[in-house]
């Protein structure tokens, strides 16, 4: 099984990245299954039908979200009704939408198999939702009784928190994919008991700014410290991913490989 996981798709700029940049990646790996973090996809913060739409149309299969989950109005109806996109497990008991989903897959043998995607949000420094370590847990557990090729997205502020889950779920997951900081860091590896982790996989979205905001208004902020409305960034796009190859049988991860990819002019 080979999944590909993308980092935050950040506005119009990461959806672009995503219809050009993301074709090339299909032909050259050939994924089974690809998924990517959607909760910045509508203008830089939150998520709409019409750019859920698109990224589906433009070759991905299942969205994560975040703490911007709802910053769009219309996504308390879009949870409800599309599949497709899951929003952090944590919240309270009886919020819209789900917390994970179990997705049938073909791989290239052409056999038919079940992948697990969890969605957490982490605490420090974001809501004090419910512990994604307990609950990540749990959800393990009950999704192993269908299959052993589980993904999590940890969606999260703090490095020492996603590495502390990375380890605490090592051997009951197939990855831990941290999103949320929008950096890739070069720290992908595959934990002993078959886990693969990378703390953050990065950003889909333009290239020439901070964290997918035009850099003169995050530039102005530190300088004047006063309040800035942020406006995402234009110009060249990159796309950033990770391809995990894994076990069917066993669910163990066996290769991780980190993507960068640019739009070049």
């Amino acid at each position: 099984m080979r999944i590909l996981m993308l980092g935050d798709v950040v506005g119009r700029p990461g959806r672009k990245a995503v219809r050009e940049l993301l074709p090339q990646l299909l032909k050259e790996h050939h994924p089974d299954l690809v998924v990517a973090n959607g909760e910045n996809a509508a203008g830089g913060i939150g998520i709409t039908k019409d750019s859920a739409d698109e990224l589906f149309s433009n070759g991905i299969d299942i969205l994560t979200m975040g703490n911007h989950v709802w910053d769009k109005k219309e996504a308390f109806t879009l949870l409800e009704v599309e599949q497709r996109i899951i929003r952090p497990a944590n919240y309270p008991a009886g919020t819209i939408g789900k917390g994970f989903t179990i997705v049938k897959v073909r791989d290239k043998f052409d056999t038919e198999v079940k992948v697990g995607i969890i969605n957490l949000a982490g605490r420090v420094f974001l809501a004090p939702l419910e512990c994604p370590f307990r609950l990540g847990r749990s959800l393990a557990e009950k999704i192993r009784e269908e299959t052993k090729i589980i993904l999590v997205d940890f969606h999260a502020e703090a490095t020492s928190e996603k590495a502390a889950l990375g380890w605490y779920l090592d051997g009951w997951v197939s990855a831990v994919v941290g999103t949320h900081t929008h950096i890739q860091t070069a720290d992908a590896r595959i934990l002993p008991s078959g886990t693969a982790y990378i703390t953050d996989v990065g950003m889909t979205g333009p290239r020439d700014s901070v964290l997918g905001v035009k850099k003169e208004l995050i530039i102005k902020k530190f300088l004047s410290q006063l309040p800035v409305r942020f406006e995402v960034a234009s110009g060249l796009v990159q796309l950033e991913a990770v391809l995990l190859e894994i076990d069917n049988a066993s669910g163990r991860t066996l290769r991780m490989q980190r993507i960068q990819k640019y739009q070049h002019v």
